[in-house]
């Protein structure tokens, strides 16, 4: 009951102006070419940015929908996300988006909006690293303001149980079937240490089947990350293919090595009997993820800011309101 009235709620209050994918044909034809071209040279260097930028993405999307937000710095009137709990140490990417911008703004000044560039430059780094295409809807507009307060509550921990990561999706709008979809992007993503302690040393058997990490695997981990110190260190979510977008880390979790608490409750929690469902489908299934990933990207990518459609602006740098 209490997800039907978050969903309800959610689209009660989405009357804003459709997004289409044709939005830039004549303003700024050439904002496809530009972002790939960028997101090729961040890539290629260090694929590792393909999963910044969809996390970026996906902390924008979370709070106030997908408004830049995510992007601001602090200043004397504005606090942002950035110092968030779940952004501080794990958010980095701002310097290539920043990079794009400067490219935009030289070739179409005051025509693309931040928004629009973390949603293309999301799907470009998917693409990149061998995931699906998707054709992507534009038209944001930035926000003015920012939200540390939604950031704290609205974003998903890494230590949560299923229901509260369900419940977090589900606000957005966004189904269950969309969360295991998702949270398959951690296929090309990187845990620090302390995100992944309480999970390689126990602290979570409560809430699960018990599914056993294998001992070789077990005993790596545990050299990345002590019981006390090395909070920093950091490993692949993906101890497969962790440079490569596909079903691998469905596979982990089939297996009992999910890395994350939140991501192994998906299959072994005693609450997950549709998310192991899903889960056992895209492990068996690629083409089955990568044309659902790609529907819950866009889906996810649609949650947009209706105030921003009236006070919002298309910032000339991501990181401030114009003045």
């Amino acid at each position: 009951m209490l997800f039907c009235l978050i969903f309800i709620f959610r689209n009660a209050a989405s009357d804003y102006p459709p997004l289409t994918l044709d939005y830039y044909k004549s303003t700024c034809p050439t904002v496809f070419e530009i972002v790939r071209k960028e997101m090729e040279c961040a890539v290629l260097s260090d694929p590792r940015n393909a999963a910044l930028v969809v996390r970026l993405h996906m902390h924008d999307c979370f709070v106030q929908g997908c408004d830049g937000s995510v992007l601001l710095d602090d200043t004397i009137d504005l606090q942002g996300e950035k110092k968030a709990s779940e952004n501080i140490h794990s958010l980095k990417g701002f310097r290539l988006i920043d990079r794009i911008k400067n490219m935009l703004e030289s070739e179409c000044p005051g025509i693309v909006s931040c928004a629009d560039i973390l949603t293309i430059a999301a799907r470009d780094a998917v693409i990149l690293v061998g995931g699906p295409y998707w054709d992507v809807p534009l038209g944001r507009k930035d926000s003015r303001t920012a939200s540390l307060e939604l950031a704290n509550s609205n974003l998903p921990d890494a230590n949560e149980g299923l229901l509260s990561i369900l419940s977090k999706f589900i606000y957005q709008g966004l189904s269950v079937t969309d969360t295991v979809a998702l949270l398959g992007s951690h296929t090309i993503g990187m845990a620090r240490c302390v995100n992944f302690r309480p999970r390689i040393y126990g602290d979570f058997e409560a809430t699960s089947d018990k599914t056993p990490i294998s001992e070789a695997y077990l005993s790596n981990l545990k050299s990345i990350c002590p019981t006390v110190g090395g909070d920093k260190n950091i490993t692949a979510m993906d101890n497969v293919t962790p440079n490569l977008f596909d079903n691998s880390f469905y596979l982990t979790l089939v297996r009992g090595e999910g890395l994350l608490n939140s991501d192994q409750e998906m299959y072994s929690s005693v609450f997950g009997i549709e998310t192991r469902k899903l889960v056992n489908k895209f492990a068996e299934d690629p083409i089955a993820f990568f044309q659902q990933f790609s529907e819950s990207m866009v889906k996810m990518g649609n949650i947009t800011n209706s105030d921003s459609f009236v006070t919002g602006e298309v910032r000339r740098n991501c990181r401030f309101v114009n003045t």
